[in-house]
């Protein structure tokens, strides 16, 4: 692939350089590519999320100018055709965007109509990104770790009373384990609405991350309800292969906070 060149917010020039034919099997956490910002270049693996997001506009030159992710809009309209097919209203959302990195996500519940939007994600450059490249999306912003939450970060968590969670792109590879999305989803008022997505292989049979047997427990028992699915090209590799993803939106059951 040739370089990507992108404009940034900041009118930093950005350029993204793929590796070209890379020996052996190289994992999606492990992928990798050269970002040069105003002349000077750095090797950065696509999960130094932290880095990515210090370079304003590289975030969005990687995965969206150059890979063609696709994940935020696809999860947005599975979502939005569910709350159409139940006649349920979007600005009575109250989201929690959990993995929320600069707000791509939040940005495409505010065009859906929720009414609060609040972020989560335990870096605190993703915040920052947040802050410089979409001002406004989020009412608040919490910078936690899901899997050691204090007694301070569960009230700001409980007092935005949310009834849906997303969580995009944000799922496997270790960057959440399955322990945290748990936790997350204890935060969402029974009957309210949970839309993520994850790559296929940790949904399958052959899964070791724990996700599928979460997922597969959290339905089997009836605490969520599945109400749409879709698998499709989450964004290419760094080779120009799709990666294909599972997107899912469903509602937790009445009754269902004690199942937890």
């Amino acid at each position: 692939m040739s370089p990507t060149t992108s404009p940034s917010p900041s009118n930093t020039k950005v350029v993204i350089r793929l590796p070209g034919e890379i020996d052996g099997t190289v994992d999606q956490d492990q992928e990798w590519c050269e970002i040069e910002v105003d002349g000077h270049s750095s090797r950065l693996r696509f999960h130094d999320y932290d880095k990515i997001y210090d370079i304003p506009g590289a975030y969005e030159a990687l995965f969206y100018d150059e890979l063609k992710c696709t994940s935020p809009t696809v999860v947005r309209d599975l979502l939005e055709r569910a709350l159409r097919n139940t006649g349920y209203d979007a600005s009575s959302l109250r989201v929690l965007d959990v993995g929320a990195g600069n707000g791509l996500v939040g940005e495409e519940m505010r065009q859906l109509g929720s009414s609060t939007v609040v972020g989560c994600d335990i870096l605190t450059e993703a915040e920052a990104a947040a802050t410089r490249d979409r001002p406004g999306v989020y009412d608040d912003y919490l910078v936690v770790d899901l899997t050691d939450l204090t007694e301070h970060d569960r009230e700001r968590m409980r007092s935005h009373e949310f009834n849906c969670l997303t969580c995009v792109a944000a799922l496997g590879f270790g960057d959440m384990p399955p322990e945290a999305f748990l936790e997350a989803v204890r935060y969402v008022s029974p009957t309210g609405w949970l839309a993520f997505c994850i790559k296929e292989r940790f949904v399958g049979e052959e899964d070791e991350s724990g996700f599928a047997k979460m997922i597969r427990g959290l339905i089997d028992t009836g605490v969520l309800e599945v109400l749409e699915r879709q698998r499709y090209i989450h964004r290419l590799d760094m080779r120009g292969r799709p990666l294909h993803y599972e997107a899912v939106v469903a509602r937790r059951a009445p009754g269902s906070e004690h199942a937890l």
